[in-house]
Formats: structure tokens, sequence, C-alpha cells
């Protein structure tokens, strides 16, 4: 597949890592395509460094590895993507009472939010749950680490099931897009585990099943 990832970060670089070496090819849209500094990513990768609206032309999925702030005013460059299967991987996240939290609580998310921003694309909220490290290589993990997914669309979920399955992930379907309000507190019970319970960050929840 065809897979532009906005974004050229931690998680950005780890979701290229990852799908190039499942053999996909990848677009990373960035704000500034000639940075030298991505030298290594697209020599690792292959992957090709174009203006977001570039990357997204044409591509066969859409991956959002941007902050949190910055996703409506990138979205809003992109125009509405009908049609399009656009992959939420963000935690809405911010500082709440003196410390990173999320900023949206359980009447809302940002998978639904999204969505509410591009209402005819096929948005799939997931790869919000484990760190940037699994994401590029969870192949050392005893256990094939979960990653839950939430849509609207089933065959869009479909086809982000193989893409998760390519990176190492057990693809779960957690329902519609209303449960991103469920994955996102999820995945900041990875980051609090991670950061401020020092578990580190070479770790993913499983889902393990009885014989």
């Amino acid at each position: 597949m065809e897979i532009a990832i906005l974004g050229t970060g931690n998680v950005g670089s780890a979701l290229a890592t990852g799908w190039a070496r499942a053999g996909h090819r990848i677009r990373l849209g960035t704000r500034r395509p000639a940075d030298p500094a991505l030298a290594p990513l697209l020599t690792a990768t292959g992957a090709t460094a174009m203006a977001a609206a570039e990357a997204v032309a044409g591509a066969d999925a859409i991956a959002l590895a941007l902050p949190w702030q910055a996703v409506p005013a990138a979205l809003a460059e992109l125009g509405g993507l009908a049609g399009r299967l656009v992959i939420d991987c963000t935690n809405p996240l911010g500082m709440v009472d003196g410390q990173l939290g999320l900023v949206l609580g359980h009447s809302d998310s940002g998978g639904e939010q999204v969505q509410a921003l591009l209402p005819a694309a096929r948005v799939v909220k997931t790869l919000n749950q484990v760190g940037a490290e699994m994401m590029a290589d969870n192949a050392g993990l005893p256990h094939r680490p979960v990653m839950f997914m939430a849509g609207n669309d089933q065959a869009a979920k479909t086809l982000v099931a193989g893409l998760l399955a390519d990176l190492g992930f057990d693809p779960l379907d957690a329902g519609p897009i209303g449960v991103s309000r469920l994955l996102e507190p999820f995945g900041m019970m990875w980051i609090h585990q991670a950061l401020l319970r020092g578990k580190g960050r070479d770790w993913a929840f499983a889902a393990v099943a009885a014989a």
C-alpha cells in the first residue's frame, strides 16, 4: 500500500520504519520536506518527504501522527478527504492540573473530533495505546501485543487490521468511533505506567486467551 504519514516525530518515524519493513511505500507529510534531519529516516525507509497535501494525494491510507494541537489546522488544509481512509494515531494530550493528561474526557474524544472534522472520511482510531518504540519493532516481546481500533466503517477497519498486523500487533475491533472515549484513556494508562510509574517504554498490552 501507499501510506501517507502526516508527522515526522517519534510516532511518524516509527510507523514509517515498521510499515516500510513490511513492504509498504511511505510518503511523509511535513512542513519542511527538505530538512536535512530527515535524511536518515528517508534512507532507512525509502520514504519520500513532501508537503502534506501532496503526500495524501492518491495515498491508500493516511495516518495522523501529529501533536493533538496541530490536528485541526492540518486537516483544514487537506479538505474533506471524502471516502479516504484516515488512521487517527493521536491522543488529545495537554497539561491538566499541572501534569500531562487528556484534555478531552469521557463525553468526547479525539477520534470523534477527527471524524467530525472529516465527516465523509473513513476514520479509524488506533495506534494510540503504546509508545513509538513498540510501533517500530515489537518482535522481541514474549506475547504478541494487542492493538484496539475503533471506527464506523467495517471495510476500513478490515484494511487497518492488516496494517496493524504488519506492525506485529494483534488487531482487535473495539466498535464504532465513539469507543475512542475508552481507547484514549487506555493509551493514557500506558503513558502513566511508562513515564510516571517507572515501567519504561519497552512493553505493551497483550490480550491472552485461554487455550
